[in-house]
């Protein structure tokens, strides 16, 4: 009975008020989600792309090349080549662990150390892996196929010159930075300004879209110097053969044009190799000629004797008593090698007399002496602009007595720079017209002073004379002689100072000399800093170098010879006096 009641019943259908509610509530979200997405769409398109942008538009940076170092003739010293860098997206990257191994043998790392870098900087979105490799390796590293992988374009400097101008021209960073010698003097002239790119990047730092937004980039400009690479090639092979014949520490050459005071070559021993930065030994990246200071010597007397001529307290003829080889100032004994007798000025020059130099200095006296050496600009900068450039040490008069005049007449007790005494030599060679050290041709210079008349003309034609016989049998530089052509100049053999005195077994060798006599094109400087072969005499260690450097470089720059009955002449003879 009560099963076939409810067999019989029939469901009753839903209010039709529930069905409009349902309808009306798909009809709300309908119009809403379309209301949002005509919002999104139309009303905020523009700050969403913006916004979209921000998180993928991405400045690069284009690198711009720097500026080339040439020589006077426009051969390359220093110059960029395009290489490439690899960088990650480190969390990428550790995404496909299988390729590590792979990448890592192209890059020299072991796949643990690659893992571990990766690791330590998984949170950064640019990470260097390899910089500046070559566009042959750099595609061979991108072959793995490794994710999150990329090149970036840099630029790697070269040095065609290799030792013979490694701390003339200097060096950069990886970054390109100068920071060494003209890398770093004339940084701002070499150094270009980089250009930019407006590009999108997706998550992993692969360019989408390079958009139409570019700056390109601005070259540094290129530099020439007054450097020859023939000179200079020329004097680092003489001066290293020199060093290491004679077993010394290190040594300086510096050449100059004396009418126009530009440097025509410049190199220090030891030196290295630009090229391989891996091993650049210590100590030798500074430029001696520039850098370091020493007691001149001897090579001190043709100035002094310039003064003594100029200031008429000495004539070509005067007299000196040289006591015997021994001259008694105070508590100091002047010696000479040798008991030379009365000496006159050219006589005193070609036996190099400390006694006889001392006389003349005493007879100056300390102000006028000073006053010489300071003309002819010891104790200031040569001009040359270069970094770390030493003034040397020139003391006041003031505090000089008898015994520091004494021992300043032959070049003690005052410390110099291969420049500055080649910038000196240059003056006596250019008729008494000193003038600032040039390392630069581009434009005209403006921070150069004009040149400076220290001497007269006659003073300084005399002194070129009295130094005639210094290069020949009869003179302490007869291994200075170059065939052909009349060679004047002085030579020095200095003692150096150890703690508290001279050490008698250390010296530095010196010759300065210029070429032809009468109208002197070349001006040159050997220093050979301490010797340990035996010699240690400027004339035979500094005076032969010289001869070598000069033969082939007034033959180089076609220097007509002006004493052609020497050319087939035997070698001179062994000097006599050894100073």
């Amino acid at each position: 009975m009560n099963r076939s009641r409810r067999r019989n019943h029939k469901l009753e259908p839903p209010p039709a008020w529930r069905a409009r509610a349902m309808l009306g509530l798909f009809g709300v979200f309908a119009v809403m989600l379309g209301a949002r997405a005509f919002e999104l769409q139309v009303l905020d398109q523009e700050f969403l792309n913006e916004e979209g942008a921000k998180r993928h538009l991405r400045t690069m940076e284009v690198p711009a090349v720097r500026g080339a170092i040439r020589d006077r003739r426009g051969a390359p010293l220093a110059l960029s080549a395009p290489t490439e860098s690899v960088w990650a997206v480190p969390a990428a990257l550790l995404e496909d662990p299988g390729r590590l191994s792979a990448l890592a043998g192209e890059l020299d790392y072991s796949t643990a150390e690659l893992r571990d870098r990766l690791e330590n900087y998984r949170e950064r979105q640019f990470l260097y892996l390899q910089r500046q490799l070559s566009p042959a390796h750099a595609q061979r590293v991108m072959a793995v196929g490794a994710p999150g992988v990329f090149l970036q374009r840099e630029y790697r400097r070269y040095y065609p010159g290799g030792e013979s101008t490694a701390q003339l021209v200097g060096l950069t960073d990886i970054d390109g930075r100068g920071q060494e010698g003209i890398e770093l003097a004339l940084d701002d002239e070499l150094d270009g300004a980089p250009g930019s790119r407006r590009v999108i990047k997706d998550r992993v730092g692969r360019v989408v879209e390079d958009l139409a937004e570019f700056t390109p980039p601005d070259p540094g400009g290129d530099v020439r110097l007054t450097v020859d690479l023939r000179l200079q090639a020329l004097a680092y092979r003489e001066l290293k053969a020199a060093v290491l014949e004679h077993q010394a520490s290190a040594g300086v050459a510096v050449m100059a044009d004396p009418e126009t005071g530009e440097i025509l070559a410049m190199v220090s021993f030891p030196s290295f190799n630009p090229n391989s930065r891996e091993s650049i030994p210590t100590g030798t990246l500074r430029h001696r000629a520039v850098t370091d200071t020493f007691e001149p010597g001897s090579t001190f007397k043709p100035l002094l004797i310039s003064r003594a001529l100029d200031a008429g307290a000495f004539t070509r003829d005067s007299v000196i008593d040289t006591e015997g080889g021994r001259f008694r100032v105070g508590r100091l004994t002047v010696r000479d090698f040798r008991d030379y007798g009365d000496v006159d000025l050219r006589r005193l020059l070609t036996k190099s007399s400390n006694v006889g130099a001392a006389k003349v200095g005493l007879k100056l006296g300390p102000e006028r002496l000073w006053q010489v050496y300071n003309d002819y600009g010891f104790g200031t900068i040569s001009g040359v602009r270069f970094p770390g450039e030493r003034y040397g040490v020139l003391r006041n008069f003031a505090r000089w007595d008898d015994v520091t005049t004494a021992t300043a007449a032959y070049g003690y007790g005052v410390s110099v720079t291969a420049l500055q005494l080649i910038r000196a030599y240059a003056a006596l060679a250019d008729d008494g017209r000193l003038r600032d050290l040039r390392l630069t041709l581009a434009g005209e210079d403006d921070w150069q002073a004009a040149p400076r008349q220290v001497i007269s003309a006659d003073a300084a034609a005399k002194v070129r004379d009295l130094l005639g016989d210094v290069v020949s049998a009869e003179g302490t530089a007869g291994r200075a002689a170059v065939p052909g052509y009349r060679v004047v100049g002085k030579t020095g053999t200095v003692r150096k100072v150890e703690g508290a005195g001279y050490d008698a077994a250390s010296h530095q060798s010196l010759f300065v000399g210029m070429a032809p006599a009468d109208d002197p094109a070349l001006v040159t400087l050997i220093m050979v800093d301490e010797p340990g072969s035996g010699d240690y005499y400027g004339g035979l260690v500094a005076a032969p170098a010289f001869s070598n450097i000069m033969r082939e470089a007034l033959r180089i720059l076609r220097v007509p010879p002006d004493n052609p009955a020497t050319l087939t002449a035997d070698a001179a003879a062994e000097p006599e006096s050894k100073s």
